[in-house]
């Protein structure tokens, strides 16, 4: 009678599970889409496919435990629909998420309220129905990075101001409407700078002069302590002329040109 031989045993194959859908947060938002939602289950890892009421939503991120995954929804009517997520494994069950119509948009305050012309600042603007909002400073279009679940918060960072600088209103826009921020949005200028000295130095009072430098919009210039009259400012802010004020024959007197941005120092001048 022959020994029975022995098979090793085979490793345990994993089995593969549908993914399941426990949740997303938020569950409800804006007909028009664009607002970021998370989906929370089980093994919800290398999903392909987020539908909205058969819609796909675009994928963001995706927790490498399998256990979130972001989306930023679709836009589609008002009204419940049916959430799924699709993997390699298969599609999870349904979980409900409600289209609302957005309210008009409320804005009470943008942090910080001012910035260089240069734009590039990061701000947030507190409100209420910002999801899906387009942000514009003055005419030029902020870039917006987005807005809380509960569309009450919104980032973004702010476009180039006018060269001169000043007060811009903010405008948000969403599908529910348009407003404003109290206050705007105060675009502040670099210091003005002189290359050289006035021209010419040495002059009566009347005399047209001219001083060279950047940044020099909007500017004002000083002989001493009286301010020079008709002065103009170049497209570029890199020159500017003026008249020379009355002044005491034989004195000399500091020059010093400002601008909202600050002031620099352009010389002497002596009155002929």
């Amino acid at each position: 009678m022959s020994t029975p031989t022995l098979q090793p045993a085979l490793p345990a194959l994993p089995v593969a599970f549908a993914p399941v859908l426990l949740g997303v947060l938020p569950a409800s938002g804006p007909t028009a889409g664009g607002n970021t939602v998370q989906l929370f289950g089980l093994g919800l890892g290398g999903a392909t496919s987020v539908l909205f009421g058969g819609t796909s939503a675009t994928i963001v991120g995706q927790d490498p435990l399998g256990l979130t995954v972001t989306v930023l929804a679709p836009a589609h009517a008002a009204g419940a629909v049916q959430v799924t997520v699709t993997t390699s494994s298969g599609t999870s069950n349904p979980v409900t998420y409600v289209y609302v119509v957005a309210g008009a948009p409320t804005a009470a305050v943008i942090t910080p309220s001012s910035g260089p012309v240069a734009g590039g600042t990061s701000f947030v603007i507190v409100g209420a129905n910002l999801q899906g909002a387009t942000v514009t400073f003055g005419a030029n279009a902020a870039t917006v990075l987005g807005t809380d679940p509960t569309g009450t918060v919104l980032f973004g960072v702010t476009p180039a101001g006018p060269p001169a600088g000043g007060n811009v209103p903010v405008t948000v826009t969403t599908p529910g409407g348009t407003t404003t921020v109290p206050g705007g949005y105060t675009y502040l200028p670099p210091a003005p700078t002189v290359t050289g000295t006035v021209t010419p130095a040495t002059a009566a009072a009347g005399a047209t002069f001219t001083i060279v430098g950047t940044n020099l919009f909007g500017a004002s210039v000083l002989f001493g302590a009286a301010p020079a009259t008709g002065v103009v400012v170049n497209g570029t802010g890199t020159s500017l002329t003026g008249i020379v004020p009355p002044g005491t024959s034989g004195s000399t007197v500091q020059v010093t040109v400002q601008t909202a941005g600050g002031s620099a120092n352009a010389g002497t001048f002596t009155y002929l």
